[in-house]
């Protein structure tokens, strides 16, 4: 009686705990559908998307959604397929493609469940060809649960639904099998079961399978419980999330067997320990042993090579232990490691300043992150970079295995008080520092101590050389984008100060933000146009203005050199491809280059390009221009009378002809006193008026033939030129045989 006692109290205890762990695994499952689901619904896109049509032309749309929705699809989710119907603008979205909703073979399906009175989010159970989906049918469940999500949530006009479909036999894999004692099955708000290992149940109502009857229902009632049926034990619990119930259905005949076999095995022991206690004086210490021996036999049938280890019973039963708990832990560390990885993808995302200051808030407060960030005065991020790896042991296949190594030393390092989670992004580093027990002189002197005794760790550990950038000092995470580009920035100096350094952003230029000077390309490119269209005068305001860029900025003298080179040969590429010898310049390359780098007054080096460079070229190309600038304009208008009817443009010529394209438009211009773009008008037009007469092209066929996106622009720039529209046109100039 104690045994059967202690056997059905144990029976009962693993059942609770076998059917919170399945509901825990589900659940868990189940959530992070719901929650991804709802993260696709509220995106931009879908958002958008919601209130217009989506076609063929609607690709990057479309691709952006469907970027979305495979984030629902993977091995840990289980799900098969995600539709998006939007019956209110006539579309489908789906694993397979874009569909208009009217002709969608499923779409009264889906009517049916976007019309469904209740919650706007639901689980339910559906017969696996109510959706047509291949995707969900090749698994050869006869059923299929889905999340179905009326859109938008948050409104009673529902303009569609999205829905994430799993074949029930997927979610059946995460179910033990069944053994002779023991049947698990998941059952839905009416009794009827949705996940068994035997797909013939599955879709039956619980009654009707035969575990209880009618009555025994209300038994269910509670959040969990367990009641018996005549000799089987039923253990239940029920989901807070959807208000499924997991239920085990135990039998206590084999149990009972098992109970009278330890009775006897119990009498025949205590027997024994009484022959042992007679004969305890001559027995001794061997006779203490044999409880260890039994627990050793017991764990040697489940390792049957230990034997063969050469081990005493007392280690190989510590072995066993220690097994049991490392197994429990790695169970620990996998719910961690699922959890760790979406607050990463967050801590990602927001570096890189990919999410609205709002969605920043919302996603703190869901990842438990608003009351260690709001105790923060003080914010910094700190961005590290392996130097180099060269002459090291290290290979550059090695890199992503370091960076690993790297986030563990920092995560050792930074108390977990005083940082997010450290993440990696592209080959760079990146953790959030916080304290709300500092001032900020304080708060400067800690963040570079910690950042000391981090480099230290990386020689130490790794023998790498480390450098580290530090940004300004913030109060808000919403800053933390801004903060990472600082931290970058301050890496960049590297290229000054060499390796292993630890480089706080307020030192650079006085702690504001980086002022970037850039070299004035829009100038040069005047520049050089203004030397080929032989304008001197111009030539020379202009050669003065990008001096004054150039020279009359604080920069270093290499800076000042390399914008000074740059100059001279792109000058020099002009005079290779319009044919000038260096002869006409009475030079040498090598002196040209030489002769400016002995310059340092602005005033002698505008002196220098104008009297060795520019002027030359300008004499040079002036001598040529008359001929080119007729050959030039002549080719230019023989396209455009050869292909008036495409959509030809100034900036293909220039590819064609080889020219820049600022260069042909003013060689255009001065030849034929008009642009390019006015002179295509004007012969099209004159086409136009032709037609009209001598032809009966209609009014629409012109308007296309001369490449016009509309019939309405044609005749507004046909009344434009002629002042009446193409039809009064027709009828006062026509020929009566037209």
């Amino acid at each position: 009686m104690k045994s059967s006692d202690a056997i059905q109290r144990h029976v009962n205890e693993s059942s609770i705990q076998i059917m919170n762990q399945l509901n825990g695994n589900m659940e868990q499952v189940l959530r992070t559908i719901d929650y991804t689901l709802n993260y696709v619904i509220n995106t931009n896109q879908l958002q958008e998307a919601l209130y217009r049509p989506i076609t063929y032309k609607d690709f990057q749309l479309y691709n952006q959604m469907k970027e979305e929705l495979s984030l629902l699809q993977s091995p840990d989710t289980r799900v098969t397929d995600v539709i998006i119907a939007n019956s209110a603008s006539n579309w489908v979205i789906n694993n397979r493609g874009l569909y208009p909703f009217d002709e969608y073979a499923s779409n009264n399906h889906i009517t049916t469940l976007i019309d469904q009175p209740g919650k706007s989010s639901y689980w339910t159970m559906l017969a696996t060809g109510d959706f047509g989906s291949s995707d969900t049918q090749s698994y050869g469940c006869p059923h299929t649960l889905a999340l179905v999500k009326k859109m938008p949530l948050h409104t009673s006009d529902k303009r569609g639904a999205a829905i994430a479909t799993i074949p029930s036999c997927n979610l059946s894999a995460m179910i033990d099998k069944p053994n002779d004692s023991r049947e698990v099955m998941v059952l839905d708000e009416n009794y009827r079961i949705i996940v068994h290992n035997d797909r013939s149940k599955i879709g039956t109502l619980l009654t009707a399978s035969g575990y209880v009857e009618e009555s025994e229902l209300t038994k269910f009632a509670g959040r969990a419980g367990q009641f018996q049926n005549e000799m089987t034990s039923i253990t239940y619990v029920r989901s807070d999330f959807n208000g499924w119930t997991y239920a085990s259905f135990t039998d206590l005949t084999e149990f009972n067997k098992e109970a009278r076999s330890i009775g006897w095995f119990t009498f025949y022991v205590c027997l024994f320990i009484i022959l042992i206690a007679v004969l305890l004086v001559w027995q001794g210490s061997r006779k203490v042993y044999t409880p260890i021996r039994s627990i050793f036999e017991n764990v040697a049938g489940r390792l049957p090579d230990i034997r063969a280890q050469n081990k005493n019973e007392l280690q190989v039963i510590d072995e066993h232990i220690r097994e049991l708990f490392h197994s429990n832990a790695n169970l620990r560390h996998e719910v961690n490691q699922n959890s760790r990885q979406i607050r990463t993808y967050f801590l990602l995302k927001m570096f890189q300043g990919q999410l609205q200051p709002a969605e920043i808030e919302e996603k703190i407060k869901l990842f438990g992150y608003e009351e260690q960030t709001s105790s923060w005065e003080h914010m910094a991020v700190l961005t590290l970079q392996i130097d180099i790896l060269n002459d090291t042991r290290y290979e550059q296949k090695d890199l992503d295995l370091l960076l690993f190594a790297i986030t563990n030393i920092i995560e050792d390092t930074v108390p977990p008080a005083n940082r997010l989670h450290p993440v990696i992004i592209d080959q760079t580093q990146a953790t959030l520092i916080g304290s709300g027990q500092m001032t900020i002189d304080e708060f400067h002197n800690y963040i570079y101590n910690l950042t000391e005794q981090i480099k230290e760790s990386m020689k130490l550990y790794l023998q790498l050389d480390v450098s580290i950038g530090i940004s300004l000092p913030f109060r808000n995470p919403r800053q933390t984008a801004r903060a990472y580009r600082e931290g970058l920035e301050a890496l960049k100096h590297r290229l000054k100060l060499g390796k292993g350094v630890i480089i706080p952003y307020s030192s650079l230029n006085e702690g504001n933000h980086t002022r970037v000077y850039f070299y004035p390309s829009q100038l040069h490119n005047e520049l050089i146009d203004a030397i080929k269209l032989t304008e001197e005068s111009r030539a020379r305001e202009l050669l003065k203005e990008w001096l004054s860029e150039v020279l009359l900025k604080d920069r270093s003298p290499q800076e000042y050199q390399i914008s000074l080179i740059r100059l001279l040969n792109d000058l020099m590429v002009v005079m290779q491809e319009g044919g000038v010898q260096l002869d006409k310049l009475n030079a040498r390359e090598a002196s040209l280059y030489e002769e400016l780098m002995q310059l340092y007054v602005p005033s002698e080096i505008e002196d220098w390009f104008q009297r060795r460079i520019i002027g030359p070229l300008i004499a040079v190309f002036r001598d040529r221009q008359q001929s080119q600038y007729q050959n030039i304009s002549e080719q230019i208008i023989e396209i455009i009378h050869r292909e008036y009817d495409t959509a030809i443009t100034l900036e293909e010529c220039a590819s064609r002809l080889h020219y820049n394209v600022f260069y042909l438009s003013s060689v255009f211009k001065k030849e034929t006193d008009m642009t390019f773009s006015d002179y295509l008008s004007q012969y099209r037009l004159k086409l136009a008026t032709k037609w009209l007469i001598e032809t009966d092209m209609s009014v629409k066929d012109i308007a296309e033939r001369l490449n016009f996106t509309n019939s309405q622009n044609f005749i507004r720039a046909f009344r434009k030129q002629e002042d009446m529209t193409p039809g009064q046109y027709r009828g006062k100039y026509a020929r009566p045989d037209a």
